[in-house]
């Protein structure tokens, strides 16, 4: 079930690209029959997923494929991959739908987008550190060439400059798995055995190596300061399902490939690291919001606020890699089942909560964001433009466009974290996990007040005013337009106001995460307690 879940795209993607004379219609009517398909088995899948046992996998297969080295055909999913494989569906679905009024090569539109669809699922999918790259790469050739494409402005420099920047990335992280290979005895790129048994645990500083390579390549595709300057030209210049995309579903493959592989991979070197990557966190959430609060483009405001809300990702996932608290509870003088234990035990479900809010918040902003990558889609089909502020020729829209108003307005205010969306419950877990663990992480706080100031100034600029538009008005939303985007932030109000489905599939995994990540400086707090003084 869970191949034909991956692959069933690519088939499609290949039928449309060599039958003759396929009608653009039914190439556009293909492409939504497939990802409603998707959508369908998708959750069938969920609703048949059973918890597996810790670091086990649900829907597992495996097959031989090079032998020689330790790799294999393995894919699965647990806790943390189910959720994000059910996102690219739901956003692969809403970009198939508002795609149905595209005429510019409306069949090899579909195709390249069926044939990305199963890269990013390949990647949530994949159990085998090869064949995570093998499709983390494929997804990187069909965003290039649905910016350069379909993309508008400087769309060759901006499909350029994507590839490049990424694809660097890509070579840092097999740099990074090679290195776990080697380390591994025996050689096997599986991520299942690797975790069972990390290499480089008592390597520091080859572990940080590796670390370093692995976090270069994931990084770039978060993105996170100050390697994220590939982004918003990439956005500008992207077609509106393009950014959808983008921003909905492949930057989850970077902070993905943290949860999957690195944590629970290199749990030595990330503790030691744990810092390093809560700076960054820290500095991409504030450095998100300012940047794009100083954004008169409405596009490239929302490219940065995904800066400002990966950046709470990947802040978490750093707390979570705190290990001081865990510590506590082997703490000196302590004894079995007193206030240290217990202090121990609270510090590791403060980084469990941490997790399990850096996986809500992928969730999250793939919903949101993709919404909001719609609405600046027919702001710009419209208008001819993202401007708005000062000097631009739109303003008023609330009046002339009431129905789109309304859904900018209500994606604008669950971006910005407002209680009943599933950005408040992220964020609630992300803060209250990281700031339990690391009281001035609570400084990151700002970027959430930033986020309100730069969306309250954006709704001002576009919605009020004198009613004006380019181009002799401003026609409200069709049903192609608004569908996918009333979906997404139904979804989004969905999981704010009953989060618990969600989060009773995350948590087991996210504790298993924990466990490794925490489980090594814990054992050896203990081994120096227990050994006899002066020993």
């Amino acid at each position: 079930m869970l191949s034909l879940l991956v692959f069933m795209p690519l088939v499609a993607a290949g039928a449309l690209a060599v039958l003759p004379r396929v009608p653009d219609a039914a190439a556009r009517w293909a492409w939504v029959a497939v990802a409603g398909a998707e959508l369908v088995l998708v959750v069938a899948m969920a609703l048949a997923y059973r918890t597996p046992a810790p670091g086990g996998l649900a829907f597992e297969q495996r097959v031989r494929w090079i032998p020689a080295v330790g790799t294999s055909y393995h894919v699965g999913l647990d806790g943390i991959s189910l959720p994000l494989a059910a996102l690219t569906c739901v956003v692969f679905l809403a970009c198939a739908v508002y795609a149905l009024r595209e005429a510019h090569r409306p069949r090899a539109q579909a195709a390249l987008f069926l044939f990305l669809q199963t890269a990013c699922l390949g990647v949530f999918a994949a159990q085998d550190l090869v064949l995570f790259f093998v499709f983390f790469d494929l997804s990187i050739v069909g965003m290039y060439f649905s910016i350069a494409g379909w993309g508008h402005g400087d769309r060759a420099r901006s499909a350029l400059r994507f590839f490049l920047y990424t694809f660097l990335g890509s070579l840092a992280l097999l740099v990074a798995f090679i290195g776990l290979y080697l380390a591994s005895a025996p050689h096997t790129f599986d991520i299942v055995e690797l975790a069972a048994n990390p290499p480089l645990q008592g390597s520091p500083t080859t572990g940080v190596l590796v670390l370093v390579a692995a976090l270069v390549g994931l990084g770039i595709k978060t993105p996170v300061a100050p390697v994220h300057t590939w982004l918003p030209p990439a956005h500008t210049d992207a077609p509106t399902i393009g950014s959808v995309v983008l921003a909905g579903v492949m930057l989850k493959l970077g902070t993905y490939g943290l949860v999957r592989v690195v944590m629970p991979l290199l749990p030595d070197a990330w503790r030691a690291a744990a810092w390093v990557v809560v700076t960054l966190g820290i500095v991409s959430a504030l450095y998100g919001a300012l940047v794009a609060l100083a954004q008169s483009d409405f596009k490239r405001m929302v490219a940065y606020t995904s800066v400002n809300h990966m950046g709470y990702v990947v802040l978490a996932l750093g707390a979570a890699g705190l290990a001081g608290g865990s510590a506590a509870s082997a703490a000196p003088g302590a004894p079995a089942g007193g206030a240290g234990s217990a202090l121990g035990a609270a510090a590791a479900s403060s980084q469990q909560l941490a997790v399990m809010g850096a996986v809500t918040q992928m969730v999250s902003h793939g919903l949101i964001t993709a919404a909001l990558f719609l609405l600046a889609g027919v702001l710009r089909d419209r208008t001819g433009t993202y401007a708005m502020g000062p000097g631009s020729t739109v303003s008023g829209l609330g009046r002339l466009a009431p129905r789109w108003a309304a859904l900018l307005a209500v994606a604008s205010f669950a971006s910005l974290g407002l209680p009943a969306f599933s950005g408040f419950v992220a964020e609630l877990q992300v803060f209250a996990g990281s700031i339990a663990t690391a009281p001035v992480t609570a400084v990151a706080l700002l970027g959430i007040l930033i986020t309100a100031a730069l969306f309250l100034r954006a709704l001002q600029h576009l919605l009020t005013g004198p009613a004006r538009a380019p181009r002799g008005g401003f026609a409200d939303l069709r049903a192609a337009e608004a569908v996918p985007v009333v979906v997404l932030l139904v979804l989004a109000t969905a999981i704010g106001v009953a989060p618990q489905p969600l989060l009773d599939v995350i948590a087991p995994t996210s504790a298993w995460i924990t466990s490794v990540v925490t489980s090594s400086a814990t054992d050896a707090v203990a081994a120096s307690v227990a050994a006899p003084a002066g020993s």
